[in-house]
């Protein structure tokens, strides 16, 4: 029998938004594997779709830098024991440092600040992940540091001419998709880019939800669901929030680049949030 503690089930409603009992049990059928629990729930209609599987509880933040230019652009996380440290302006300077050395050189040698910021703060500090996006051909890359630097993004967008980057309206649109991407947490640009295997997976948890329905309902019922699965965690798909979502960011990006007269694609993005989980 495995040991489903208080604290397990309290995780398991948290990512899930399920009730205890309902979390309880499917811990105990899961035999106290948090993912496959997670699996049952949605298999049950008992937990919204969620990203990660599993998260983390650790201090720290994000950090981002873009060289001049625009052209170059690197974020990363940077954990910490507290969240006291994490708020320390120390902290954040070594942050700004590992993000500025990496920018310039993605092999920097950066253990040398990180022993010394240990040494100068008192605790044990993590560079736990980092993305560097460089621009081919014509575009830009931007950042965003959302505040309390929990969440940071990073995104890169192409135009067809140069003459494009330079203006202002192709320099809003990249500051709002850096928004968007913060605020709505896609997973991949578009569709087609979805990792098969969560693909498969959001199938499978579709098909057994509809299972009691009539055989022949069953393949529009799980596309339905597959269509509001990629209007939730497709970028191109999502409803542009900053137009309350009365179009999509495919829709918005098209508009401005009819304005325009180019072509606009939103090429590759990342998106940290201290704490997840991730491969």
């Amino acid at each position: 029998m495995p040991d489903i503690t208080p604290a397990l089930v309290a995780k398991l409603r948290e990512m899930t938004n399920a009730g205890l009992l309902t979390c309880k049990k499917a811990l105990t059928e899961a035999n106290g594997d948090l993912n496959l629990a997670v699996d049952i729930l949605r298999k049950k209609g008992a937990a919204a779709a969620v990203t990660k599987a599993s998260r983390e509880t650790k201090e720290g933040i994000v950090v981002q830098y873009i060289q001049p230019g625009a052209r170059l652009g690197v974020l990363i996380e940077i954990n910490c024991e507290t969240d006291f440290v994490a708020k320390n302006e120390s902290f954040r300077a070594f942050c700004d440092e590992v993000a500025k050395a990496l920018a310039q050189d993605p092999k920097a040698d950066v253990e040398g600040l990180r022993t010394a910021a240990v040494a100068k703060l008192g605790e044990n500090l993590r560079i736990s992940r980092s993305q560097r996006f460089e621009v081919s051909g014509h575009g830009l890359v931007a950042g965003y540091i959302h505040t309390g630097a929990k969440i940071g993004v990073l995104v890169e967008v192409g135009a067809g001419k140069e003459a494009t980057v330079a203006g202002e309206d192709y320099r809003q649109l990249v500051r709002d998709i850096t928004l968007q991407i913060a605020a709505a947490h896609p997973i991949a640009v578009s569709r087609d880019l979805i990792d098969p295997a969560v693909l498969a997976k959001e199938r499978e948890i579709a098909a057994e939800q509809a299972k009691n329905k009539p055989p022949q309902a069953v393949a529009k019922i799980v596309e339905g669901k597959l269509e509001k699965f990629f209007q939730g965690f497709c970028l191109l798909d999502q409803g542009f929030v900053k137009q309350n979502a009365e179009i999509t960011v495919k829709e918005h990006v098209a508009n401005v680049a009819k304005r325009l007269g180019d072509e606009l694609v939103i090429r590759r993005f990342v998106r940290f949030q201290v704490g997840e989980a991730f491969a």
